[in-house]
Protein backbone atom coordinates (compact mmCIF):
# COMPACT_ATOMS: atom_id res chain seq x y z
CA UNK A 1 0.00 0.00 0.00
CA UNK A 2 3.12 2.44 0.66
CA UNK A 3 4.08 1.78 -2.28
CA UNK A 4 1.00 2.34 -4.54
CA UNK A 5 0.67 5.64 -1.84
CA UNK A 6 4.18 7.08 -2.89
CA UNK A 7 3.65 6.22 -6.30
CA UNK A 8 0.40 8.32 -6.51
CA UNK A 9 2.01 10.85 -4.53
CA UNK A 10 4.97 11.05 -7.18
CA UNK A 11 3.29 10.31 -10.66
CA UNK A 12 -0.11 12.36 -10.28
CA UNK A 13 -0.31 14.08 -7.03
CA UNK A 14 -2.67 16.57 -8.26
CA UNK A 15 -4.95 13.92 -8.99
CA UNK A 16 -6.09 11.50 -12.24
CA UNK A 17 -7.45 12.17 -15.59
CA UNK A 18 -10.65 10.37 -16.15
CA UNK A 19 -11.95 9.42 -19.47
CA UNK A 20 -14.99 7.91 -21.06
CA UNK A 21 -14.58 4.02 -21.36
CA UNK A 22 -15.56 4.07 -24.97
CA UNK A 23 -11.94 6.51 -25.86
CA UNK A 24 -9.78 3.98 -24.48
CA UNK A 25 -11.51 0.43 -25.24
CA UNK A 26 -13.36 -0.35 -28.22
CA UNK A 27 -16.71 -2.80 -26.92
CA UNK A 28 -17.38 -5.85 -29.53
CA UNK A 29 -20.20 -7.91 -30.25
CA UNK A 30 -19.74 -11.50 -29.38
CA UNK A 31 -21.29 -14.14 -32.42
CA UNK A 32 -22.88 -17.87 -32.77
CA UNK A 33 -19.75 -20.41 -32.10
CA UNK A 34 -21.88 -23.00 -33.85
CA UNK A 35 -20.51 -23.14 -37.46
CA UNK A 36 -16.65 -23.83 -35.77
CA UNK A 37 -14.98 -26.32 -35.16
CA UNK A 38 -13.89 -28.42 -31.74
CA UNK A 39 -10.57 -27.09 -30.15
CA UNK A 40 -9.24 -25.56 -27.40
CA UNK A 41 -10.47 -22.31 -27.53
CA UNK A 42 -13.01 -21.42 -24.43
CA UNK A 43 -16.16 -20.25 -25.42
CA UNK A 44 -17.72 -17.37 -22.97
CA UNK A 45 -21.41 -16.84 -22.57
CA UNK A 46 -23.13 -14.76 -19.43
CA UNK A 47 -22.47 -17.87 -17.36
CA UNK A 48 -19.16 -18.41 -18.07
CA UNK A 49 -17.25 -21.21 -20.23
CA UNK A 50 -20.02 -22.96 -22.41
CA UNK A 51 -18.16 -24.69 -24.80
CA UNK A 52 -14.60 -25.02 -26.72
CA UNK A 53 -13.65 -23.94 -30.16
CA UNK A 54 -11.25 -24.39 -32.63
CA UNK A 55 -11.32 -20.41 -33.71
CA UNK A 56 -10.80 -17.10 -31.63
CA UNK A 57 -12.68 -14.18 -31.96
CA UNK A 58 -9.90 -12.17 -30.60
CA UNK A 59 -6.36 -13.36 -28.61
CA UNK A 60 -5.25 -10.16 -26.24
CA UNK A 61 -6.15 -9.63 -22.56
CA UNK A 62 -9.72 -8.52 -22.21
CA UNK A 63 -12.66 -7.56 -20.09
CA UNK A 64 -15.64 -9.52 -20.93
CA UNK A 65 -18.94 -7.62 -20.31
CA UNK A 66 -22.35 -8.98 -19.68
CA UNK A 67 -24.90 -7.92 -22.48
CA UNK A 68 -27.82 -9.90 -21.06
CA UNK A 69 -28.84 -11.84 -18.18
CA UNK A 70 -26.46 -11.20 -14.90
CA UNK A 71 -24.76 -8.27 -15.56
CA UNK A 72 -22.72 -8.20 -12.66
CA UNK A 73 -20.30 -11.52 -14.23
CA UNK A 74 -17.51 -9.88 -15.50
CA UNK A 75 -14.71 -11.97 -16.55
CA UNK A 76 -11.08 -10.97 -17.51
CA UNK A 77 -9.88 -13.46 -20.53
CA UNK A 78 -5.76 -13.23 -21.06
CA UNK A 79 -5.96 -16.21 -23.55
CA UNK A 80 -7.76 -16.32 -27.12
CA UNK A 81 -11.17 -16.85 -27.09
CA UNK A 82 -14.60 -16.58 -28.82
CA UNK A 83 -17.93 -14.88 -27.28
CA UNK A 84 -21.34 -15.54 -27.65
CA UNK A 85 -23.70 -12.63 -28.22
CA UNK A 86 -24.98 -12.02 -25.07
CA UNK A 87 -21.31 -11.52 -23.86
CA UNK A 88 -19.09 -7.87 -25.41
CA UNK A 89 -15.36 -8.42 -25.29
CA UNK A 90 -12.87 -4.95 -25.53
CA UNK A 91 -9.78 -4.26 -27.60
CA UNK A 92 -8.16 -2.48 -24.61
CA UNK A 93 -5.70 0.67 -25.37
CA UNK A 94 -2.46 0.73 -24.78
CA UNK A 95 -2.64 3.72 -22.31
CA UNK A 96 -5.06 1.04 -19.58
CA UNK A 97 -3.93 -2.34 -18.09
CA UNK A 98 -6.12 -4.61 -18.91
CA UNK A 99 -6.41 -6.37 -15.73
CA UNK A 100 -6.66 -2.89 -14.09
CA UNK A 101 -10.06 -2.16 -16.08
CA UNK A 102 -11.48 -5.46 -14.87
CA UNK A 103 -10.71 -4.20 -11.26
CA UNK A 104 -12.05 -0.86 -11.56
CA UNK A 105 -15.29 -2.03 -13.82
CA UNK A 106 -15.84 -4.67 -10.44
CA UNK A 107 -16.23 -1.75 -8.19
CA UNK A 108 -19.08 0.22 -10.86
CA UNK A 109 -22.13 -2.24 -10.27
CA UNK A 110 -22.97 -2.27 -13.71
CA UNK A 111 -26.26 -3.83 -13.28
CA UNK A 112 -27.18 -0.73 -11.61
CA UNK A 113 -26.90 0.42 -14.97
CA UNK A 114 -30.06 -1.67 -16.39
CA UNK A 115 -33.31 0.30 -17.73
CA UNK A 116 -34.38 -2.66 -19.35
CA UNK A 117 -37.95 -4.12 -18.20
CA UNK A 118 -37.25 -7.96 -19.13
CA UNK A 119 -34.35 -9.43 -19.14
CA UNK A 120 -31.78 -7.35 -17.73
CA UNK A 121 -29.16 -6.09 -20.72
CA UNK A 122 -26.70 -3.48 -21.53
CA UNK A 123 -26.10 -1.79 -24.65
CA UNK A 124 -22.63 0.11 -25.69
CA UNK A 125 -24.78 3.46 -25.88
CA UNK A 126 -24.56 3.15 -22.02
CA UNK A 127 -21.50 1.60 -21.43
CA UNK A 128 -19.10 3.93 -23.81
CA UNK A 129 -19.53 7.12 -21.63
CA UNK A 130 -18.77 5.49 -18.32
CA UNK A 131 -15.70 7.66 -16.89
CA UNK A 132 -12.48 5.82 -16.12
CA UNK A 133 -9.52 6.70 -14.26
CA UNK A 134 -6.68 6.93 -15.96
CA UNK A 135 -3.55 6.45 -13.60
CA UNK A 136 0.11 6.31 -14.72
CA UNK A 137 0.82 2.66 -15.92
CA UNK A 138 2.81 1.96 -13.33
CA UNK A 139 0.10 2.91 -10.64
CA UNK A 140 -1.98 0.79 -12.45
CA UNK A 141 0.38 -2.25 -12.49
CA UNK A 142 1.34 -1.67 -8.84
CA UNK A 143 -2.66 -1.58 -8.19
CA UNK A 144 -3.13 -5.15 -10.15
CA UNK A 145 -0.47 -6.85 -8.24
CA UNK A 146 -1.58 -6.20 -4.31
CA UNK A 147 -5.49 -7.05 -5.64
CA UNK A 148 -3.54 -10.15 -7.38
CA UNK A 149 -2.56 -11.11 -4.33
CA UNK A 150 -5.81 -11.16 -2.62
CA UNK A 151 -7.21 -13.16 -5.49
CA UNK A 152 -4.54 -15.67 -4.90
CA UNK A 153 -4.94 -16.02 -1.54
CA UNK A 154 -8.63 -16.45 -1.71
CA UNK A 155 -8.21 -19.10 -4.68
CA UNK A 156 -5.74 -21.16 -2.22
CA UNK A 157 -8.51 -21.01 0.33
CA UNK A 158 -11.42 -22.25 -2.05
CA UNK A 159 -9.30 -24.91 -3.48
CA UNK A 160 -8.54 -25.95 -0.28
CA UNK A 161 -12.28 -26.30 1.19
CA UNK A 162 -12.92 -27.98 -2.00
CA UNK A 163 -10.46 -30.39 -1.39
CA UNK A 164 -11.88 -31.22 1.95
CA UNK A 165 -15.56 -31.40 0.63
CA UNK A 166 -13.95 -33.78 -2.13
CA UNK A 167 -12.20 -36.12 0.59
CA UNK A 168 -15.51 -36.00 2.59
CA UNK A 169 -17.46 -37.58 -0.53
CA UNK A 170 -14.85 -39.93 -1.34
CA UNK A 171 -14.23 -41.71 1.95
CA UNK A 172 -18.25 -42.07 2.34
CA UNK A 173 -18.33 -43.22 -0.66
CA UNK A 174 -15.81 -46.30 -0.32
CA UNK A 175 -17.51 -46.82 3.22
CA UNK A 176 -21.36 -46.78 1.93
CA UNK A 177 -20.22 -49.28 -1.57
CA UNK A 178 -20.89 -52.87 -1.18
CA UNK A 179 -20.11 -56.35 -2.93
CA UNK A 180 -22.80 -58.29 -4.52
CA UNK A 181 -23.15 -60.44 -1.13
CA UNK A 182 -24.93 -57.31 0.55
CA UNK A 183 -28.75 -57.46 -0.78
CA UNK A 184 -30.31 -54.39 -2.72
CA UNK A 185 -33.45 -53.14 -1.03
CA UNK A 186 -35.69 -50.55 -2.84
CA UNK A 187 -37.03 -47.76 -0.45
CA UNK A 188 -40.47 -48.31 -1.16
CA UNK A 189 -39.73 -52.05 1.19
CA UNK A 190 -37.82 -49.97 3.36
CA UNK A 191 -39.84 -46.76 4.14
CA UNK A 192 -43.35 -45.36 4.21
CA UNK A 193 -43.23 -42.51 1.98
CA UNK A 194 -45.87 -39.55 1.96
CA UNK A 195 -45.60 -35.89 0.61
CA UNK A 196 -46.20 -32.46 2.49
CA UNK A 197 -48.78 -29.95 2.19
CA UNK A 198 -49.49 -26.72 0.50
CA UNK A 199 -48.10 -23.86 3.35
CA UNK A 200 -47.67 -20.39 1.35
CA UNK A 201 -45.85 -17.42 3.26
CA UNK A 202 -49.08 -15.69 3.92
CA UNK A 203 -49.86 -19.33 6.16
CA UNK A 204 -46.49 -18.58 7.59
CA UNK A 205 -47.32 -15.38 8.62
CA UNK A 206 -50.31 -15.74 9.97
CA UNK A 207 -49.45 -18.75 11.59
CA UNK A 208 -46.45 -17.99 13.31
CA UNK A 209 -44.83 -20.15 15.76
CA UNK A 210 -42.17 -22.34 17.15
CA UNK A 211 -42.19 -25.48 14.72
CA UNK A 212 -39.85 -25.04 11.66
CA UNK A 213 -41.57 -26.09 7.99
CA UNK A 214 -38.98 -27.46 5.88
CA UNK A 215 -39.15 -27.05 1.92
CA UNK A 216 -37.31 -27.10 -1.25
CA UNK A 217 -34.08 -24.48 -0.48
CA UNK A 218 -31.04 -25.98 1.07
CA UNK A 219 -30.05 -22.55 2.44
CA UNK A 220 -30.74 -22.77 6.18
CA UNK A 221 -30.88 -26.67 6.37
CA UNK A 222 -34.34 -26.31 4.24
CA UNK A 223 -36.38 -24.48 6.61
CA UNK A 224 -39.02 -22.13 5.25
CA UNK A 225 -40.49 -20.80 8.11
CA UNK A 226 -42.08 -21.55 11.32
CA UNK A 227 -45.82 -22.20 12.56
CA UNK A 228 -47.64 -23.00 15.53
CA UNK A 229 -48.57 -26.67 14.91
CA UNK A 230 -46.38 -29.64 12.81
CA UNK A 231 -47.32 -32.41 10.91
CA UNK A 232 -44.34 -35.07 12.50
CA UNK A 233 -42.62 -35.61 16.02
CA UNK A 234 -40.36 -38.76 14.50
CA UNK A 235 -37.25 -39.83 12.84
CA UNK A 236 -37.54 -38.98 9.55
CA UNK A 237 -35.87 -38.07 6.03
CA UNK A 238 -37.29 -35.40 4.28
CA UNK A 239 -36.28 -34.73 0.78
CA UNK A 240 -36.77 -31.96 -2.40
CA UNK A 241 -39.05 -33.47 -4.70
CA UNK A 242 -39.14 -30.51 -7.04
CA UNK A 243 -36.89 -27.41 -8.74
CA UNK A 244 -33.17 -26.75 -9.09
CA UNK A 245 -32.82 -28.90 -5.41
CA UNK A 246 -34.63 -31.64 -6.23
CA UNK A 247 -32.78 -35.04 -5.10
CA UNK A 248 -31.80 -33.46 -1.70
CA UNK A 249 -31.99 -35.30 1.52
CA UNK A 250 -32.26 -34.12 4.69
CA UNK A 251 -31.77 -35.90 8.25
CA UNK A 252 -34.32 -35.36 11.09
CA UNK A 253 -33.78 -36.61 14.46
CA UNK A 254 -37.35 -36.67 16.68
CA UNK A 255 -38.01 -32.86 15.90
CA UNK A 256 -41.79 -31.40 15.45
CA UNK A 257 -41.61 -30.13 12.02
CA UNK A 258 -43.92 -29.86 8.84
CA UNK A 259 -42.69 -29.91 4.84
CA UNK A 260 -43.97 -28.15 2.49
CA UNK A 261 -45.91 -29.91 -1.17
CA UNK A 262 -42.34 -29.98 -3.19
CA UNK A 263 -40.75 -32.46 -0.30
CA UNK A 264 -41.41 -35.47 0.38
CA UNK A 265 -40.80 -37.73 3.78
CA UNK A 266 -39.17 -41.10 4.33
CA UNK A 267 -40.58 -42.81 7.55
CA UNK A 268 -38.64 -46.16 8.63
CA UNK A 269 -40.75 -49.18 8.40
CA UNK A 270 -38.69 -51.54 10.85
CA UNK A 271 -35.71 -50.04 12.76
CA UNK A 272 -33.88 -53.27 13.49
CA UNK A 273 -33.82 -53.74 10.57
CA UNK A 274 -32.12 -50.57 8.29
CA UNK A 275 -31.59 -47.14 10.73
CA UNK A 276 -32.75 -43.62 9.46
CA UNK A 277 -29.03 -42.40 9.47
CA UNK A 278 -27.68 -44.98 7.88
CA UNK A 279 -30.57 -44.50 4.64
CA UNK A 280 -29.79 -40.72 4.98
CA UNK A 281 -25.93 -40.74 4.05
CA UNK A 282 -26.92 -43.91 1.37
CA UNK A 283 -29.90 -41.34 -0.57
CA UNK A 284 -27.32 -38.78 -0.13
CA UNK A 285 -25.47 -40.32 -2.02
CA UNK A 286 -27.67 -41.76 -4.52
CA UNK A 287 -30.87 -40.13 -4.92
CA UNK A 288 -29.52 -37.14 -7.32
CA UNK A 289 -28.87 -39.99 -10.26
CA UNK A 290 -32.82 -40.58 -10.19
CA UNK A 291 -33.80 -36.55 -10.71
CA UNK A 292 -35.41 -36.28 -13.98
CA UNK A 293 -35.35 -33.32 -16.23
CA UNK A 294 -38.56 -33.08 -18.33
CA UNK A 295 -39.74 -29.93 -19.48
CA UNK A 296 -37.05 -28.09 -17.98
CA UNK A 297 -38.31 -28.65 -14.31
CA UNK A 298 -35.94 -31.20 -12.24
CA UNK A 299 -38.12 -34.04 -10.51
CA UNK A 300 -37.74 -36.71 -7.71
CA UNK A 301 -40.51 -37.77 -7.13
CA UNK A 302 -42.42 -40.87 -4.49
CA UNK A 303 -42.98 -43.40 -7.12
CA UNK A 304 -38.86 -42.65 -8.53
CA UNK A 305 -37.80 -42.38 -4.93
CA UNK A 306 -39.60 -45.80 -4.00
CA UNK A 307 -37.40 -47.38 -6.74
CA UNK A 308 -33.91 -46.48 -5.57
CA UNK A 309 -32.13 -49.65 -4.17
CA UNK A 310 -30.00 -49.56 -1.44
CA UNK A 311 -27.25 -52.36 0.05
CA UNK A 312 -28.73 -53.21 3.51
CA UNK A 313 -25.86 -55.01 5.69
CA UNK A 314 -26.36 -55.98 9.14
CA UNK A 315 -27.65 -53.13 11.37
CA UNK A 316 -24.49 -53.52 13.07
CA UNK A 317 -22.44 -52.69 10.15
CA UNK A 318 -24.34 -49.69 9.66
CA UNK A 319 -24.47 -48.32 12.90
CA UNK A 320 -20.42 -48.71 12.65
CA UNK A 321 -20.40 -47.17 9.26
CA UNK A 322 -22.67 -44.08 10.25
CA UNK A 323 -20.90 -43.26 13.13
CA UNK A 324 -17.40 -43.29 11.48
CA UNK A 325 -18.95 -41.32 8.60
CA UNK A 326 -20.86 -38.91 11.85
CA UNK A 327 -17.26 -38.29 13.02
CA UNK A 328 -15.63 -37.62 9.79
CA UNK A 329 -18.73 -34.75 8.86
CA UNK A 330 -17.74 -33.15 12.59
CA UNK A 331 -14.09 -33.06 11.58
CA UNK A 332 -14.59 -31.64 8.17
CA UNK A 333 -17.23 -29.56 8.79
CA UNK A 334 -14.96 -27.67 12.12
CA UNK A 335 -12.16 -27.19 9.63
CA UNK A 336 -15.05 -26.23 6.80
CA UNK A 337 -16.06 -23.50 9.39
CA UNK A 338 -12.57 -22.21 10.11
CA UNK A 339 -11.52 -22.06 5.99
CA UNK A 340 -14.75 -20.52 5.38
CA UNK A 341 -14.05 -17.91 8.01
CA UNK A 342 -10.97 -16.70 6.86
CA UNK A 343 -12.49 -16.85 3.18
CA UNK A 344 -15.24 -14.56 4.37
CA UNK A 345 -12.23 -12.24 6.23
CA UNK A 346 -9.84 -12.64 3.33
CA UNK A 347 -12.97 -11.15 0.81
CA UNK A 348 -13.97 -8.55 2.89
CA UNK A 349 -10.02 -7.11 3.40
CA UNK A 350 -10.08 -7.44 -0.78
CA UNK A 351 -12.96 -5.76 -1.43
CA UNK A 352 -11.91 -3.00 1.03
CA UNK A 353 -8.20 -2.18 -0.28
CA UNK A 354 -9.89 -2.64 -4.19
CA UNK A 355 -12.21 -0.06 -3.30
CA UNK A 356 -9.70 2.01 -1.89
CA UNK A 357 -6.80 1.36 -4.00
CA UNK A 358 -9.63 2.11 -7.42
CA UNK A 359 -11.25 5.49 -6.03
CA UNK A 360 -8.97 7.94 -7.06
CA UNK A 361 -9.28 12.11 -7.01
CA UNK A 362 -10.36 13.82 -10.34
CA UNK A 363 -7.35 15.98 -11.86
CA UNK A 364 -8.93 19.37 -12.19
CA UNK A 365 -7.85 21.06 -15.87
Amino acid sequence: MSRIDDLIAKRCPNGVEFVRLGDVVRIRNGRDYKSLGVGDVPVYGTGGVMTYVDTAAYAEPSVLIPRKGSLDKLYYVDVPFWTVDTIFYTEIGEQVVPKFLYYYLLTQHLDEMNQAGGVPSLTQTMLNPLPIPLPPIEVQQEIVRVLDTFQRLEAELEAELEARRRQHAHYSSTLLTFGSDVPLVPMRELCKISRGRVISRDYLRDNEGPYPVYSSQTQNHGIFGFIDSYDYDFESITWTTDGANAGSVFFHTDEKFSITNVCGLLRVVDQTIVSTRYIYYQLAKRAKAYVSAGMGNPKLMAGPMGTIEIPVPPLEEQDRIVSIIDKFDLLVNDTAVGIVAELNARRKQYEYYRDRLLTFEELVA
